[in-house]
């Protein structure tokens, strides 16, 4: 098919339903059963197919998309048995796959559409698709269509192009036209194709409208709205080595092995995701496949001369996310790395997402980024959270409510109001991280003295009338799509989300605060505190908190419970050294890891070995076999300790150990 031709199934091709029933897709992939449509309804279609499920942390160990997609979906996995074997989706003859709502959830690896194209997809059919894997079907060239629009295709229609790009800002219909982000790009600078003019009046703007006009590159109107086609300029990225080597490879097939970035200082790479992949038994066999993308990583470094966040003497100097809010995201930023957790710099009053390898490629190559302005989703917070509440409580309840219906797709999810002054920046991270999981395109808070002071601590470069001449806030009458909601703080419970995914959140019970309400009660075998989620200052003062008051009362980790505590970043651990906390977590049992990544993606200390096992965590998604193959519930920093101390979950509240 020619870019610009009409839409057609190729006869002897076919299409792969991704039902609830696993049995349905087995027949398929073995060839037994064909369906259509008329035969499959919507409902019956799994949702929330997350990019795990479709690429695990151990296939994306390979770098080229064509290894990839041998193992395409191999996190599907069924009693312990995986769905698509070994080159199920490859040797199936499938030119087009299909799901239910919310397509893509998850990580923002676009190894997952790599391994979907490369095994001949060439049409993904869902009712929604999340931000990020959607953008990265558009930059590889994989069409999105409705199942309305599959039904006409199966009757044998040739669909119109249009059919496709309908509800796609103008820029990116243009690269739906041409194939993907490398050939638009290509005929963008041959002068085949133009972007359109910015004609926006001038017109009130929230925060990430007001990021966005400060960033725009060439001539045209200084404002913007949703659904603006724009260009912006980028003030920083990063990757890491869980996809740098991918970055280098669509250089190197664009633009060759001489290629250049356009600003190195503004980019950077770090060690962090797999610096423990290699001590879990089950990563241990991708040993050499790890050090490759460490080694290529390296290489691109000494290649480009992008700012080096590499590990020494196997410690990393912590998670981007949280090392990059700490040393080089500042008020205003507009941020983009190759991490669905980018949008924790929101927290920065910056507005920050991930993207794809291939769009990060042709960013660090030009420094620019081709974008739609998105929606917005304002969240007004007022009062102050309750004794044992924390951030994490409040977006497991913003994700067990809007985003569970939707309200927060692909939307930036914007936070302020009066309650904000009495979270902590830490804490404002977390609500800020926690946006991908809403399938937000990302989260930004208001800029306010406590952002002034705590970036002015850390970076000496800076003086605090620069910051505050940086600060971002919504202009009065500024609109949002997705409607202004108020949260009460005080009125939030401590939440824990049951397995499967963050947003099947459950409040404690307020009444005492012990164990969940509606919930069993749930014996756990491990409890882990960490990531860039709920390794922050603020999270390991709460570890201690609760380690001090159960040391107090001569109770330690229970039995038969291995307790993890792992560092967001060198200063972190550092600020621990200095409190006297190693000693504290020492006494009761818990396990202290240096900084980075690991239990998270299941390539650290803390995950699951078997199904049976149960895992409380504070990381920020339960999706089955993200952290082990065990069930795994998320939970505040707090509970999270006093569930280690119990032996169960239980949310903490103050005095629960105190000796009667």
């Amino acid at each position: 098919m020619r870019p610009h031709d009409p839409v057609r199934l190729t006869p002897g091709k076919r299409v792969l339903f991704l039902t609830k029933d696993p049995e349905r897709i087995r027949a398929q992939l073995a060839g037994t059963l064909n369906l259509t449509m008329d035969e499959v309804k919507v409902e019956d279609l799994l949702d929330d197919v997350n990019t795990d499920a479709m690429t695990p942390a151990w296939v994306c160990f390979r770098h080229k998309p064509e290894d990839l997609a041998l193992d395409a979906y191999a996190g599907l996995v069924v009693a312990g048995k995986r769905l698509f074997p070994t080159r199920a989706l490859m040797d199936g003859n499938f030119e087009v796959i299909v799901s239910g709502s919310r397509k893509g959830t998850g990580s923002s690896r676009e190894t997952a559409v790599q391994a979907e194209k490369w095994s001949g997809i060439r049409i993904a059919v869902a009712a929604s698709f999340a931000p990020i894997h959607a953008r990265n079907n558009v930059n590889q060239g994989v069409l999105m269509a409705d199942h309305v629009l599959l039904a006409r295709l199966q009757r044998g229609e040739a669909v119109p192009l249009d059919a496709f790009t309908k509800g796609w800002d103008p820029v990116s219909q243009l690269m739906i036209r041409e194939g993907g982000l490398f050939p638009f790009v290509k005929a963008l600078r041959a002068g085949k194709v133009q972007v359109p003019a910015r004609a926006t009046p001038a017109r009130p703007m929230n925060i990430a409208e007001k990021v966005y006009a400060s960033h725009l590159d060439g001539p045209g109107s200084r404002y913007v709205k949703p659904g603006d086609s724009i260009v912006v300029r980028v003030d920083g990225g990063y990757s890491h080595e869980f996809t740098t080597a991918q970055v280098d490879y669509f250089l190197e097939q664009e633009y060759g092995v001489g290629y250049r970035v356009a600003n190195p200082a503004k980019f950077a790479v770090f060690e962090d995701h797999l610096i423990y992949a290699t001590g879990v038994p089950r990563m241990a066999p991708f040993a050499d496949q790890i050090e490759t993308l460490r080694r290529l990583q390296r290489e691109f470094q000494r290649k480009t001369g992008v700012r080096d966040y590499a590990a020494k003497d196997g410690v990393s100097p912590g998670i981007c996310h949280q090392v990059a809010r700490e040393q080089f995201i500042e008020p205003g930023d507009l941020i983009l790395a190759t991490d669905s957790h980018t949008c924790m710099g929101g927290g920065n009053n910056a507005l920050a997402y991930g993207v794809g390898a291939a769009e990060y490629a042709e960013i660090v190559h030009s420094g620019l980024a081709f974008t739609e302005v998105p929606e917005s989703i304002r969240f007004e917070l007022v009062g102050t959270l309750a004794p044992g509440v924390m951030a994490k409580d409040v977006i497991l309840h913003i994700l067990a409510t809007y985003a569970k219906r939707q309200d927060t797709l692909d939307r930036v999810m914007e936070f302020g109001g009066p309650g904000l002054a009495s979270l902590s920046m830490d804490e404002r991270a977390t609500l800020a991280n926690m946006a991908t999981e809403c399938v937000a395109k990302s989260g930004v808070v208001e800029g306010d003295e406590v952002t002034v002071a705590w970036i002015a601590a850390r970076r000496k470069d800076l003086t605090k009338d620069h910051l505050r001449a940086r600060l971002v806030k919504p202009d009065a009458g500024a609109t949002y799509a997705g409607g202004v909601h108020r949260i009460d703080l005080a009125s939030i419970v401590p939440m824990v989300a049951t397995p499967g995914d963050p947003d099947h959140g459950i409040p404690s019970d307020p009444m005492n605060g012990a164990n969940v309400a509606d919930l069993p009660d749930v014996k756990i075998d491990i409890a882990y505190g960490g990531s860039c989620t709920a390794g922050k200052i603020d999270d390991v003062d709460a570890y201690a908190a609760v380690f001090a008051e159960a040391a107090a009362a001569g109770l330690k980790v229970a039995s038969g419970v291995r307790f993890y505590l792992q560092f967001g970043s060198e200063e972190v651990e550092a600020y621990a050294k200095a409190k006297g906390y190693l000693d504290l977590f020492a006494k009761v049992g818990a396990e202290v890891i240096h900084p980075g990544c690991g239990a998270c993606i299941g390539c650290g200390p803390g995950v699951s070995d078997t199904e049976a096992q149960v895992t409380v965590s504070a990381i920020n998604r339960n999706f089955k076999g993200r952290s082990g193959p065990g069930k795994l519930y998320l939970a505040s920093p707090l509970t999270v300790a006093a569930s280690a101390v119990a032996g169960r979950i239980r949310a903490y509240r103050r005095g629960m150990f105190a000796k009667t």
